[in-house]
């Protein structure tokens, strides 16, 4: 299995995951264009799809699903409540280019091709949002993004990933200190918010939580305004170093990015 993050941040979020024989877009934030440009960046030419996954209606991961839907006429997967918000929030760009739609829900395995997907619900300020992993060929990658903490059963989700993308937001100090209206900020904060670096460090830390065992561990959805890459990066690296010898990380800690893809990273 291969992942592609194209973008990931407050102002869109798309990856990609492809084997042998399947691929599948995660999210659609972006527009045909800028889509098409990023992956011509990292060397793919996306003659075909066979899904696209939506994770909640909120425009940075869903932007551009009716340009992606007319580009590659691909089955959409999506909870009811989540394609009931979609319409809503896309209007009737979205229900033109709706080819077929696969209803999921929280707590659901369901297989695309050679990938099997297990979608989990987080505690995210909006309608039925969920988060997901993905096995393939004996490889498995969690994608969680848009939560406000950690709950056990999210934990438990995460464990034996060989790639785990992860959210780490934003910096509280500089939330709090920043631009962003009071009410956006107590959003943010909130328990169906976003994760904080420290909420990262936090799990990260314990071996009961972070089993350590991933290959690649990506921050992902920085806050452009509240947060930045090496200041994410130091946090997490902290938090790794506290780890006890016996559970220690020894796979490659990245930063996904919000205005260039990141390599391609194969399992």
């Amino acid at each position: 299995m291969r992942v592609s993050i194209l973008a990931s941040g407050s102002s869109g979020n798309i990856t990609l995951l492809e084997t042998e024989y399947t691929r599948l877009l995660v999210d659609v934030g972006l527009g045909r264009r800028e889509t098409l440009a990023r992956l011509a960046a990292v060397g793919i030419d996306l003659d075909r799809l066979d899904g696209i996954l939506i994770s909640h209606e909120h425009t940075d991961h869903c932007g551009g699903l009716p340009h992606a839907l007319a580009t590659w006429k691909a089955p959409l997967f999506v909870t009811e409540q989540t394609l009931d918000a979609l319409h809503r929030v896309l209007s009737d760009a979205l229900a033109k280019r709706l080819n077929r739609v696969e209803s999921i829900h929280a707590g659901q395995c369901f297989a695309v091709g050679d990938i099997e997907v297990h979608a989990f619900a987080v505690p995210h300020d909006a309608a039925d949002p969920v988060a997901f992993t993905f096995r393939s060929n004996g490889t498995k990658l969690g994608l969680v993004t848009d939560l406000g903490y950690l709950p056990e059963l999210v934990k438990h989700h995460l464990r034996e990933c060989d790639c785990l993308i992860l959210e780490s937001n934003h910096d509280p100090d500089m939330l709090k200190a920043g631009p962003y209206p009071w009410v956006v900020k107590q959003r943010i904060l909130s328990r169906t918010g976003h994760l904080s670096n420290h909420a990262v460090s936090e799990f990260l830390c314990d071996p009961e939580g972070f089993d350590s065992r991933a290959r690649y561990l990506v921050l992902a959805h920085l806050s452009e305004e509240n947060n930045n890459p090496e200041l994410a990066r130091l946090s997490a690296e902290e938090a790794l170093s506290r780890r006890p010898a016996e559970s220690t990380f020894r796979g490659e800690l990245l930063i996904a990015s919000q205005r260039v893809p990141l390599k391609p990273l194969s399992l």
